[in-house]
């Protein structure tokens, strides 16, 4: 299916790695122009070579944004460049385990930094051209924000945020004929992952534990399958789609996890 993403240039934050990296190559890969923003310049542009070998476009743009003034900075670079922006993928971010008890207030404030400011400021910052374009946003979220997790209160706190943003400007900007839904993830197989499991006691069993609550096939979701949901959402193909919160995890968050032992 020709999700009609030719040429469309479309903001990725945290675009470099993981699933931010997955959502850069499909939408590449649908003849879009991702641009990933991210902190690390030679991660940004690792990305931007490995879509360029696989014989598609795309640029970058360093920042650090968890500094309001650098994500001002990386969207005024954007609209400097490009005349048209048609997307914005709200992605950056890290369960940081910042938590109630062993927390405190300098580390809640700088995970609402990390986590869920930049959403609100790259999407303000990037109005203009988006309104100009009709195009559409998709954020990416948690499900720490439904299901909760332990000792991780400002990363959940901040994926409640992204939810509540999402149908908030789902509200404010239909009269600019922008879209805005979400992409919540649950277990999703990514180096980010990869290492913090392996922090864990016993990190192969504790892996098999996990996959083995996923209702569907017993897997972990992957990188590219939270892209494809995110490519749909963005593209005209889901141009009656608006304000929702899409679950790509294999029914780990609704379904009954005792159908995964059935």
């Amino acid at each position: 299916m020709d999700l009609g993403l030719k040429d469309k240039v479309i903001v990725v934050t945290g675009g470099a790695k993981g699933i931010g990296q997955g959502i850069v190559n499909v939408l590449a890969r649908e003849g879009a122009l991702p641009v990933v923003v991210g902190r690390n310049e030679a991660d940004n542009l690792k990305a931007v070579e490995q879509v360029a070998q696989a014989g598609g476009k795309a640029f970058h743009i360093t920042a650090e944004l968890t500094r309001p003034e650098e994500c001002e900075r990386a969207a005024r670079s954007v609209l400097d460049h490009f005349s048209d922006v048609y997307g914005l993928v709200n992605n950056a971010g890290v369960n940081d385990g910042v938590g109630l008890e062993k927390g405190n207030y300098e580390a809640f404030m700088a995970s609402l930094h990390k986590n869920l400011v930049h959403y609100y400021l790259m999407a303000h910052y990037l109005l203009p051209a988006l309104k100009k374009s009709k195009g559409a946003i998709v954020n990416i979220g948690s499900k720490t924000a439904e299901t909760g997790q332990g000792n991780t209160s400002a990363y959940a706190a901040s994926n409640g945020g992204r939810n509540a943003l999402t149908r908030e400007w789902a509200v404010e900007l239909l009269k600019y004929g922008i879209r805005v839904n979400a992409v919540i993830v649950a277990e999703c197989w990514t180096p980010l992952y990869e290492k913090w499991i392996a922090t864990l006691p016993n990190p192969k069993e504790k892996l098999q534990s996990i996959v083995a609550n996923i209702p569907l096939e017993q897997r972990m979701t992957t990188a590219e399958e939270i892209a494809n949901a995110v490519a749909f959402l963005l593209s005209n193909v889901s141009s009656h789609t608006t304000g929702q919160l899409i679950h790509v995890d294999g029914g780990y968050v609704h379904l009954d996890r005792a159908l995964a032992n059935t």
